[in-house]
């Protein structure tokens, strides 16, 4: 039998035992400060404003670069580098006022001049800009101080808010603008910290933001192209969460794994069969209609996306105010199909080229468009190529027939107003339409002419309309404040932490 006071030291020793190990419990279970976020595609640079990759807003976006505004995860307009903004009466001027002590990540101060520089660089006429026809209304930028830039417009532009939050009016300097490909300085809560080309890209918090610090000291955004190896490294654990995941087959596996948690929202990405309109025969809008025919956007869903995707019938997102459905207009018909291209003068059908860029929507549902136009016909050959070459032959050098590819900027109907988008579509009709919208203000008028707008395209079957891509994440479980919806083409981790 042990003493009282062998007693009293072994229950002395437990419970120090006891209070040790809580202590290290306590100590292990601080919340991690790092995260890896998977993406399919990697950025050609880093450079918002200079490059049209959506890849390159998905790193960049809010986290190194802020515009002077900013859309956040539910779509609405909040403040960037902007702490807040005026409108006149009449639409044309607009009044911006900084934050007194934003910086840029080399130190030096962002202020009006900056934002001056960025726009004027932005609407000059060497512009490389992605989204030049947003800063086309600017007429005049005015800096009466430091704090304060005046817009004035040369016209009204109901949009130009929602344009000054893209990724594309990211603020830039001066003094870093030409390098910012390869070593990006924005004003942002992370700053770069290096590239690993093919494999990564890392950011650092940056402990001078002036702004709302974020909880997270490094993120690394990994780059996986191949789907086999996107799940292999979710499941080992080298990837926290992977953003765009489109293996979807293997979907069912996570959501029943407690380890991961799935989430699937909406983007602003119309993923169309996009046609060259100069191109013969594509030139005849009754072989376009044809191919809309010849489409079974259902079967293509489920083979594509497994089921998570919502069908849509012009250029327009369903979840948007002014929407229309026009999913109808050109039901699954063969036979109809077939009949548009003899009345066409296509009786035995014609031979094309389907070119189809790497993302797997793109790759898979290109064979089986290309199989359901072989249906009635149409006998395309698939030419898979890699994201730097669409980008400059499709794109830039519009020398294609057909591609397959999402458009995920937001609100972007207005592209086929432009005399020299890659569509080569020329309407009259349709610039009259959107001259009308860019001077209108009023939200039911707007939504009216943007109902107009998709009427006027789903009839002309510029291109083919297939789906609207889905954003689904599949993230590790803990891992809280990844955006669910997509509103703009970012990955912001500013506000993500871990339980």
């Amino acid at each position: 039998m042990p003493t009282a006071k062998q007693r009293f030291t072994l229950a002395a020793f437990a419970f120090a035992a006891l209070a040790l190990a809580a202590t290290t419990q306590t100590a292990t279970a601080q919340p991690r400060t790092d995260l890896v976020v998977g993406m399919a595609l990697e950025p050609p640079h880093l450079d918002p404003t200079a490059g049209a990759a959506g890849a390159i807003k998905e790193v960049t976006y809010a986290n190194l670069f802020e515009p002077l505004l900013r859309v956040d995860a539910d779509g609405k307009l909040v403040p960037g580098l902007a702490e807040r903004w005026s409108v006149s009466e009449d639409g044309l001027t607009y009044r911006f006022t900084l934050r007194p002590n934003a910086k840029f990540h080399d130190g030096t101060g962002a202020d009006s001049a900056d934002v001056k520089f960025t726009l004027d660089r932005a609407r000059a006429a060497d512009s490389v800009n992605a989204q030049k026809a947003y800063f086309a209304p600017i007429a005049q930028v005015e800096t009466p101080d430091p704090q304060t830039v005046v817009v004035t417009l040369s016209r009204p532009d109901g949009l130009f808010l929602f344009h000054m939050a893209s990724g594309d009016a990211a603020i830039v300097a001066p003094e870093s603008a030409a390098t910012n490909k390869q070593k990006p300085v924005g004003t942002g809560p992370f700053r770069f910290d290096r590239w690993v080309a093919g494999d990564r890209v890392v950011l650092v918090r940056n402990p001078d933001y002036d702004g709302a610090k974020p909880k997270l000291d490094r993120v690394t955004f990994r780059f996986v192209s191949d789907p086999a190896a996107q799940v292999a490294a979710l499941k080992a654990g080298d990837i926290d969460a992977f953003t765009l995941f489109s293996t979807y087959e293997a979907l069912p596996e996570f959501r029943n794994d407690p380890k991961f948690v799935v989430t699937v929202g909406s983007t602003e990405g119309e993923t169309l069969l996009s046609t060259n309109n100069a191109r013969k025969p594509f030139d005849d809008v009754r072989v376009r209609r044809a191919m809309a025919h010849a489409i079974d956007r259902k079967t293509l869903i489920d083979g594509v996306l497994y089921g998570n995707g919502v069908a849509i019938g012009s250029h327009f997102p369903p979840h948007r105010e002014g929407y229309v459905d026009l999913t109808g207009l050109y039901p699954y018909d063969p036979a109809r199909a077939k009949a548009l291209l003899a009345e066409a003068g296509y009786p035995n059908g014609f031979d094309t080229t389907l070119r189809l860029p790497p993302p797997p929507y793109a790759r898979r549902g290109g064979e089986l468009v290309a199989a359901m136009l072989a249906e009635v016909g149409i006998r395309a050959k698939i030419e898979p190529v890699e994201w730097a070459a669409w980008l400059e032959k499709t794109f830039k050098g519009k020398d294609y027939d057909l591609t397959m590819i999402a458009h995920t900027e937001p609100l972007d109907i207005d592209i086929y107003a432009r005399p020299d988008y890659y569509f080569n579509y020329k309407s009259e009709r349709f610039n009259a339409l959107n001259d009308a919208l860019n001077r209108t203000q009023d939200p039911a008028k707007r939504n009216a002419l943007y109902g107009e707008e998709q009427k006027l395209l789903a009839e002309d079957a510029v291109n083919g309309f297939l789906f609207m891509l889905p954003s689904v994440t599949v993230q590790k479980a803990g891992l809280t404040g990844l955006w669910v919806n997509r509103p703009v083409q970012a990955n912001d981790v500013t506000g993500v932490s871990w339980k």
